[in-house]
C-alpha cells in the first residue's frame, strides 16, 4: 500500500523570516529526515505597509489572535514606514542558497510580500506581469537557475499571473487553496501548469478560534489529518511563526503525521506523483478561509473542458 503524501511549504515573509527562521526550519527538517520547499521573498521587506490593512474586517482580531508584534519583532513592523524596507535578496541571499546547497526544493512566492498581497487580486497584466519578472530575474541571479516552482503571498492571484505561471514555465504551482492537485481553467482556457493547493488550515488562521490555543493546535490539526485523502495534503507553514516561536508546534505535527503513516516530502514529492493529462480541471475563485480575512484564490467547480 502506497503511503500518503503530506508535502511542506514554507513561505517566507520577511528578511528577518529568512535570517533567523530558515536556519531552524532546515535544522528540523533534517532531523526528521524530510524534503519541503522553500518559497522566497524576493525583493523589499514592507512589512510596515499592512498597516494599512487596519481598516479591513476582521483584521485587528486577526491581530489580537496571532501576536503579530511578538512573531514579527517592532524592527520588521517598522519597514517601509519608520524604517526604509531592506532587500531581503541581497540581505539574505547566501542563506538562500544555503537552502538550496541541503538539497530543500526552492521556488518564488514574490516580489514584494506586502505589495502583492495587497494589489494582485485586482491587478491588470502590466502590473502583474511586472511583479512577477521582478521576482523571476532576482531568484535566477541568485541560484543561477529558472525558478521551477511558484506559490503566490496570501493566495493572491489574477487571471493574468495564472496565465504567467505557464509562460515563465513553472512546473508546479501552489497559489490557492482547495482539495486536491488541479489544472486551474481561466474564463474556459486551461492553464497547463498544476496547482497543487493549499489543503489544511494554517496554525495562524486555527488559533484563537474555537478554544484552540498554541498548547492544543497540533492535537486539532492532527485530528484533521487522520483519515488521509487518496490525493494528499499541503501544508503551509511560515518562517516567521512555524521558523520562529512555533518552532515545537511543528516538531509535534511533524512527529504525529509520521506517526499517522504520511510520508512526508517537498511539492516537488507530490507532483512526481502526478501525470497531467490526468488531471481534473477546475475553474478558479474568489474564496474564503475561516480565520483568514479577505479573499483568495480557491479551487472552484469542476470542468470537463479539455486541453
Amino acid at each position: 500500500m502506497t503511503m500518503p503524501l503530506l508535502a511542506l511549504k514554507v513561505d517566507v515573509d520577511t528578511l528577518r523570516g529568512t535570517l533567523e527562521g530558515i536556519p531552524r526550519l532546515v535544522e528540523l527538517f533534517q532531523r526528521h529526515r524530510t524534503d519541503a520547499t522553500f518559497l522566497f521573498s524576493l525583493g523589499p521587506d514592507h512589512t510596515g505597509w499592512a498597516i494599512r490593512r487596519v481598516f479591513r474586517r476582521g483584521f485587528l482580531g486577526k491581530v489580537k489572535r496571532t501576536s503579530v508584534l511578538e512573531h514579527y519583532g517592532l524592527k520588521t513592523l517598522l519597514y517601509g514606514t519608520l524604517l526604509p524596507g531592506p532587500d531581503i535578496g541581497r540581505r539574505a541571499r547566501d542563506v538562500m542558497r544555503s537552502v538550496r546547497d541541503a538539497g530543500f526544493e526552492t521556488g518564488i512566492h514574490c516580489w514584494d510580500h506586502v505589495l502583492w498581497q495587497d494589489r494582485a487580486a485586482g491587478a491588470d497584466r502590466e502590473w502583474t506581469t511586472g511583479q512577477m519578472h521582478k521576482a523571476v530575474d532576482r531568484y535566477q541571479k541568485i541560484f543561477g537557475a529558472t525558478a521551477t516552482v511558484h506559490g503566490a503571498a496570501g493566495w493572491q492571484m489574477n487571471d493574468h499571473a495564472l496565465r504567467l505561471t505557464r509562460e515563465l514555465d513553472f512546473a508546479w504551482c501552489s497559489d490557492s487553496r482547495g482539495t486536491h492537485p488541479f489544472l486551474p481553467v481561466v474564463n474556459g482556457e486551461v492553464i497547463a501548469c498544476p496547482q497543487l493547493p493549499t489543503t489544511l488550515p494554517t496554525l495562524d488562521e486555527l488559533i484563537g478560534i474555537d478554544g484552540i490555543t498554541p498548547d492544543n493546535v497540533a492535537d486539532r490539526l492532527l485530528a484533521m489529518t487522520r483519515t488521509p485523502p487518496d490525493t494528499g495534503h499541503v501544508f503551509t507553514l511560515h518562517a516567521e511563526l512555524e521558523g520562529m516561536k512555533f518552532l515545537p508546534i511543528l516538531d509535534r505535527l511533524l512527529t504525529g503525521w509520521r506517526k499517522q503513516g504520511y510520508c512526508l516530502g517537498a511539492l516537488r514529492t507530490l507532483a512526481g506523483e502526478l501525470t497531467l493529462d490526468a488531471l481534473p480541471r477546475h475553474a478558479v475563485i474568489e474564496g474564503t478561509v475561516p480565520g483568514r480575512t479577505g479573499t483568495l484564490l480557491a479551487q472552484g467547480y469542476r470542468q470537463d473542458t479539455a486541453c
